[in-house]
């Protein structure tokens, strides 16, 4: 391929590609849009890449949370449902932006944010660290049980595993994905089996009134907060699928993906709370897989799902690091991203985890809703055609400063809405706990940014800020 002179001087977001499916070739381009030329790929592996990564104990871990607030079985699953739908549904749409654009999420933000998308660029940086320690945590819980080594030799072999996939790219990403789907797909199917005579599937609710309504709306907000992270990641995993990709069939499979792994998975917790939070999950699975072959090959699926879903992460956190406008090749950044991963999982480990647990699930995900909004925006106003060709060069592009004002002030807005244990709103206290952040940040941003959009007097003072901050 013949290297023009922006290449070169942008040579970190260009470099080899991966030509065909299995092609398992280090993917050394970074952030570049993919060229029609370079496309290929069927829509159903949209399924298999939303729902493996999905597959593994922390998403476990959330549905026990609902035993924790007091919901009954029935209630619970209702909470489940509607949450992870209503997450999905914007990924599943973002999804079908990857065909239209070659391009990753955060970088094709730059449409919108311009010079600002430093901001989010280096939040969702941060937030693919953090998902890998609180996955990463279960599956190198459960290697140091099956190998009877230390907890920080599990998390290594964990990480290691997790930067082989992540450095090498997009493809090894997706075939990944596709096989884990199988493995772990069968290993929990074992595993929801031997659980059926042992969860509690007919608890009623220990909490009434205003109370079960707060820890419903809390419950299904945190079941929320896990499908729509991923609107951050959604056109990185589809970007090398042709222009002419049918919209619908990546729409529904991603959302089949998204909605069948989560609601199993929680489920399965929610039903299961008792039995697995009375011994830390990795060894409440081995215990209910009834110990020997299969108990072993349950913690091995353990370790393999939290390596499926922090290949995602690295991956994506990696793109997002090059939006920020640092020209630094995409391997090198997934790498040192999981040494910190690493730094992380080992504070996680001590202490109590449940509440950690809660807070970062609830803190990685309030940002997401008022940038989405801000990217339907956009693309509603493209018509779905954004100018992709000049996104490369940070020093060219706008301020976007309406873009990043809605954003701040979105998620601002949602802080009285909020309820974790670090913020308590008092709209959420006075709604007994219940958390509307996501959805009030989503609203908020979306409004302020299409206001904002409709707002551009001719005057002077306007016409200098433009031209200043561009």
């Amino acid at each position: 391929m013949t290297i023009n002179s922006e290449e070169r001087d942008d040579s970190a977001f260009y470099g080899n590609m991966p030509q065909r499916s299995g092609d398992m070739e280090l993917e050394q381009r970074g952030m570049a849009p993919v060229p029609e030329a370079n496309r290929f790929g069927s829509p159903f592996r949209m399924f298999t890449l939303w729902f493996a990564p999905n597959i593994q104990l922390s998403a476990v871990f959330v549905g026990t949370l609902g035993a924790v607030f007091g919901l009954g079985f029935v209630t619970g699953t209702i909470a489940i449902v509607a949450g992870t739908v209503i997450g999905a549904l914007p990924v599943a749409y973002l999804s079908t932006w990857g065909p239209k654009t070659g391009t990753a999420q955060i970088p094709l933000a730059r449409t919108s944010f311009g010079k600002s998308i430093v901001l989010p660029g280096f939040i969702q940086w941060g937030c693919s660290i953090a998902w890998d320690g609180i996955i990463g945590i279960f599956g190198a819980e459960a290697l140091q049980v099956l190998f009877h080594i230390p907890f920080w030799a599990g998390a290594v072999i964990v990480l290691g595993l997790v930067a082989f996939a992540s450095i090498y790219g997009y493809e090894v990403v997706h075939q990944l994905e596709k096989w884990l789907t199988v493995v772990l797909g069968i290993m929990f199917i074992i595993f929801t089996v031997k659980l059926a005579p042992l969860g509690q599937w007919t608890t009623g609710n220990t909490v009434h009134g205003a109370t079960l309504i707060g820890s419903f709306i809390l419950f299904s907000t945190i079941a929320l907060s896990e499908s729509v992270s991923w609107g951050a990641y959604a056109s990185d995993y589809s970007r090398y699928l042709k222009p002419g990709t049918s919209s619908r069939a990546i729409f529904w499979w991603s959302l089949l993906g998204l909605v069948g792994s989560y609601c199993w998975m929680e489920i399965i917790g929610l039903g299961g709370a008792k039995l697995l939070m009375n011994d830390q999950t990795a060894g409440g699975v081995r215990s209910v897989m009834g110990g020997g072959f299969l108990g072993a090959m349950a913690l091995v699926a353990i370790g393999l799902g939290a390596v499926g879903a922090n290949a995602l992460n690295d991956y994506t956190g990696s793109l997002a690091f090059q939006a920020m406008g640092l020209k630094i090749h995409r391997p090198i950044v997934a790498a040192f991203s999981d040494a910190l991963a690493l730094l992380l999982i080992l504070w996680l480990h001590t202490g109590n985890l449940e509440t950690k647990f809660e807070n970062i699930v609830l803190f990685l995900g309030y940002w997401v809703p008022p940038f989405i909004a801000i990217q339907i925006i956009d693309w509603r106003r493209s018509h779905g055609k954004p100018d992709v060709r000049n996104i490369l060069n940070l020093r060219t592009l706008p301020s976007g400063w309406r873009a990043l004002v809605a954003f701040v002030a979105g998620f601002c807005i949602s802080i009285p809405f909020m309820d974790n244990s670090l913020v308590v709103g008092p709209v959420a206290t006075a709604l007994k706990g219940g958390d509307l952040a996501f959805y009030v940040g989503f609203v908020a941003a979306g409004l302020i940014y299409w206001a904002l959009l409709r707002f551009r007097p001719n005057s002077p003072v306007m016409e200098a800020v433009e031209v200043s901050t561009s």
